[in-house]
């Protein structure tokens, strides 16, 4: 089993499978803001930063593969890329499970969008072992994580889930503590208590 792991690990982390991944998720970064972009054409301009939720951490993402291709770490990136794509990943998943349940269909788009934002939670905890922030980058991802919260069910800035928005007081009160989650992850990464493959 240790063998499989370490094989695995060693395809995930070759360079060349670093490009493959880092033009996967520009495409996916771009497909995110343009689906987003009917959404923000109805929002303030002061607010835009803080609606396309799940392509800003995909962009966040980017930018960590982009400091691994060059051998570097940036660290605040890297910290934000965990905490947001486990969040927005999740989040996206289970808004689209409760469509489903709550219409009785959510069509191949909506299957798309679990599949997708599954896999942006997936490969974020698949990279812990390049990830080397620190509890200060922590505290500043968290920092703007907790706010975009705020902006989003305070302000209502949250993505717009049709069917779903009569429920807002409740998804906004699961994505405060799923955020609470997300943050104590890279936590327990940064204490080394989830065991990275050396």
């Amino acid at each position: 089993m240790n063998s499989l792991i370490m094989r695995v690990w060693l395809i995930l982390s070759h360079k060349s499978f670093l490009w493959i991944l880092l033009f996967v998720n520009i495409l996916g970064t771009v497909y995110g803001y343009d689906w987003y972009k009917w959404q923000l054409i109805i929002t303030e301009p002061k607010f835009w930063l803080f609606v396309p939720d799940s392509p800003t951490a995909s962009l966040f993402f980017c930018f960590a593969i982009i400091g691994w291709l060059m051998n570097r770490n940036f660290k605040l990136m890297e910290a934000l890329a965990l905490i947001t794509l486990v969040k927005y990943g999740l989040w996206a998943v289970v808004m689209n499970i409760l469509t489903l349940l709550e219409t009785g269909s959510i069509g191949w788009v909506g299957w798309m969008l679990v599949i997708s934002h599954f896999a942006m939670a997936v490969q974020a905890v698949l990279y812990i072992p390049f990830y080397q922030f620190s509890i200060g980058h922590i505290i500043l991802a968290a920092v703007w994580t907790l706010h975009n919260d705020v902006i989003d069910y305070v302000f209502g800035q949250m993505p717009i889930y049709g069917e779903l928005m009569k429920y807002i007081h409740q998804i906004g009160y699961f994505t405060f503590w799923l955020s609470l989650f997300c943050v104590m992850i890279a936590y327990l990464v940064w204490k080394k208590v989830i065991i990275k493959p050396s």
